[in-house]
Formats: structure tokens, C-alpha cells, sequence
């Protein structure tokens, strides 16, 4: 008090300044908190498309092995008497189909790539099982040593090929279940394409298992 008149209360500046900055601090903290949130849903989406690849590189090399077998399956038939050329070039024509469709692991979202590359390896499957049962009537063919090395690598290799392909739509399965849980959804769908859903290997009609080939 100076002269009987009371002192002014301290001033508000200072109050408003410390408050603004309290303020900006929250704001900060809670950036760098939504921020390593962000981060960590797309590093974990990241982790779950590296499976997805992985399991498609498996899937690439499983038919590739099936193709390579191909040529020596027809070789071996073609030497039979009077075997059905119609059968054996079916198989041929459908390995040449398979060679001309192709998808790499950026295409495994386009459900039209991933439709036509399945579709053409059924074919070829089919085409090979047709013609190992035109085998059944040449038992001599089904005596060779070179032909029954043929069939048991076929027989892995099927079975390879729906294992690969199972592993596949469980790799598959998980990135979609993550993509599309919420709040990952939001992260995926501001990336766009980058994360887009991934398709899946479908039964062919009548084919529920793998083709049989062993006599």
C-alpha cells in the first residue's frame, strides 16, 4: 500500500504466457504420442505384407517347379505307342499359357491379375491330371522308371502346391484382418494403394484336393 491505495494485482500476462505454453505442451506430447501410434501400425502392416511376399515367393517357386516338370512328362509320354497327342499337347499348351501370365508380389491387390494367374495354373494342373489318367491304359508307360520318378515328383510337388498356397491365404488373411481392423483402417486407407486388401487363392471347382497321381 503506498499513500492508503492498495498495489495492483500481479500482472495477467505472464499467467496467459504460462498457460499457452502448458497448452503447446499437451499439444506437442500428444503429436509425438499419435505420431509413434501411427508409426507403429505401419511398421506392423509392414512386418504382415513382408509375410504375405514371403509366402508368395514360396507359391512362385512350387509352380515353377511343376512347369520344369512338365517337359519331361511330355517327352515320356510321347514315347509310348500310339499315346493320345490331343492329351499331351493340352498339357503343353497350358504350360505355355502359364509362362505368359505373371504377377509379382505388387500385384497380389488387382483381383483380375490374381484371378487370371490362378486360372491358369488350374488349367495346367487339370491338364496334367487328364493326362496322367490317360496313362492308366498304357502299362508299360507306367512301368518305365523314368515315368514313375516323374510321377513321384509330381505327387510332392501337388502336394507342395496346396500347402504353399494355404500358407499363402493365412499370410494373406492376417494382413487383411490387421488392415481392416479399426484404428489401423484409418492408416491404411490414407496410404492408398500401398496397403490395399490382398486376394486369396480359391478352390477350383472340383478340385478340392490336390490331383492324384500316383498309380
Amino acid at each position: 500500500m503506498t499513500n492508503g491505495t492498495p498495489l495492483p494485482n500481479a500482472p495477467a500476462a505472464p499467467r496467459r504466457k504460462f498457460g499457452l505454453l502448458g497448452c503447446l505442451g499437451l499439444i506437442v506430447i500428444g503429436a509425438v504420442i499419435l505420431g509413434l501410434w501411427g508409426v507403429g501400425q505401419y511398421n506392423a502392416l509392414v512386418k504382415l505384407e513382408q509375410g504375405v511376399r514371403s509366402s508368395w515367393a514360396q507359391v512362385e517357386n512350387v509352380y515353377q517347379r511343376r512347369a520344369d516338370l512338365v517337359p519331361n512328362l511330355v517327352e515320356t509320354v510321347k514315347g509310348a505307342a500310339n499315346f493320345e497327342q490331343s492329351t499331351y499337347t493340352a498339357v503343353t499348351e497350358a504350360r505355355a499359357k502359364v509362362g505368359q501370365v505373371k504377377i509379382d508380389a505388387g500385384q497380389l491387390s488387382d483381383p483380375q491379375a490374381f484371378t487370371q494367374f490362378q486360372q491358369a495354373q488350374d488349367q495346367l494342373g487339370s491338364a496334367i491330371s487328364r493326362l496322367l489318367v490317360a496313362v492308366e491304359n498304357y502299362p508299360d508307360l507306367k512301368a518305365t522308371q523314368n515315368f514313375r520318378d516323374l510321377q513321384v515328383q509330381l505327387e510332392g510337388t501337388e502336394n507342395r502346391i496346396t500347402t504353399e498356397r494355404q500358407r499363402f491365404n493365412a499370410s494373406a488373411q492376417a494382413f487383411n484382418t490387421k488392415r481392416m481392423s479399426f484404428p489401423t483402417v484409418l492408416i491404411a486407407g490414407f496410404l492408398g494403394s500401398r496397403f490395399a486388401e490382398k486376394q486369396y487363392f480359391k478352390a477350383q471347382a472340383g478340385a478340392e484336393t490336390a490331383p492324384k497321381v500316383k498309380f
